[in-house]
């Protein structure tokens, strides 16, 4: 962190609400004052920045742009290779804990365009059908002709994508939730009665949860300028999420402005925006094997009838702890389902 971003920390304006204290209106006055607190006079930015830029780094050529992955090898050249996809409003580093469970498998791990650590954005047409492409282009270009891919998300939507158009190349999904586009293209009349019931739980979470990606999908520009000026807002917005959505003590007050000052010093909040304001198009159905790992405290665990609808399920495994970011929270479940769905590949 420089020094003009503490000095502006230190200069954040206060401002008052009605509901400063309630939890359930967005973070607490209380929380965000001790999160600036910590970032602006004790936080180090540079001893997390050295660890990250020490993970196997590799800029790929994808088609007509390129795509910056960490690249785990295993020892064993012929050894299962897995994709790991990240999603909002995280990055890699939502997969930091399961890499070293990993190492006996190639382990790619993708900064999607827009996101931190990835490659600067500046055109339009960043949508997660364009990064499934990108990312199984940048496969190619590594020498893999054949994956398991496992996300959340962003991450497991651009996760069936790639099975849907690369059947031949994607030998197993892992997934954390079913892709959200699949709610405004299902059919009640053909969905199992607690399928249905999902559906109108998923509508209220919407009603009630997801003012954020309304904004972020349709004035992008404008919420840019108002978290991108300020860090004061940026945190806000985004350690909202990352608490609310895992377990509590999930993270402490520095993994917290790690992955926030991820989005900061990179510039990317704003083309972090582009799978939520950019088309999506999802088939129907995708009939690559899937593991399905459930959270309890994710933000909308789907049941499995509801997943069968759209994936071919063939495990559904329900966790007693961990969220939305299961990878950073529960590495050694996640890394089990995760070969499980390789097993499944093989």
């Amino acid at each position: 962190m420089d020094s003009g971003t503490q000095e502006r920390l230190r200069r954040t304006r206060r401002v008052a609400t009605p509901w400063h204290a309630d939890g359930t209106r967005g973070i607490t006055g209380i929380r965000l004052d001790e999160l600036l607190e910590r970032w602006a006079n004790g936080y180090d930015w540079s001893v997390h920045e050295r660890r990250i830029g020490e993970f196997p780094w590799e800029t790929v050529r994808a088609g007509d742009t390129e795509l910056r992955v960490i690249h785990q090898r295993a020892a064993d050249p012929g050894a299962p290779v897995v994709v790991l996809l990240h999603g909002w409003p995280d990055s890699v580093l939502r997969f930091e804990r399961v890499l070293p469970l990993l190492a006996d498998l190639h382990v790619v791990v993708p900064a999607l365009p827009g996101f931190p650590f990835a490659a600067p954005l500046t055109m339009p047409g960043m949508s997660v059908n364009r990064i499934a492409g990108i990312v199984a282009d940048a496969l190619d270009e590594l020498g893999y002709a054949r994956y398991t891919v496992s996300g959340g998300d962003v991450g497991g939507t651009v996760a069936e994508l790639l099975a849907a158009e690369h059947p031949d190349r994607v030998a197993a999904l892992h997934l954390t939730n079913v892709a959200p586009q699949h709610a405004f293209t299902a059919d009640p009349a053909k969905l199992a009665a607690d399928a249905k019931a999902y559906l109108d739980r998923a509508a209220q979470w919407f009603r009630t949860e997801g003012g954020y990606i309304a904004e972020q999908s349709t004035r992008p520009n404008t919420l840019a300028v108002a978290l991108g000026d300020s860090p004061a807002g940026l945190a806000a917005w985004i350690v909202e999420k990352l608490e609310s959505w895992s377990d509590e003590s999930a993270f402490t007050a520095d993994e917290l402005l790690t992955w926030v000052t991820a989005y900061w010093v990179t510039g990317t909040i704003g083309t972090s925006f582009a799978t939520y304001a950019e088309p999506a198009t999802l088939p129907d159905r995708i009939d690559t094997p899937t593991v399905l790992s459930v959270f309890p405290r994710d933000i909308k665990p789907e049941p499995r009838s509801y997943a069968e609808a759209f994936l071919n399920i063939r495990a559904y495994v329900e966790h007693r702890a961990g969220g939305h970011f299961a990878a950073w929270e529960q590495p050694d479940a996640y890394a089990s389902d995760l070969r499980h769905a390789v097993e499944l590949g093989r």
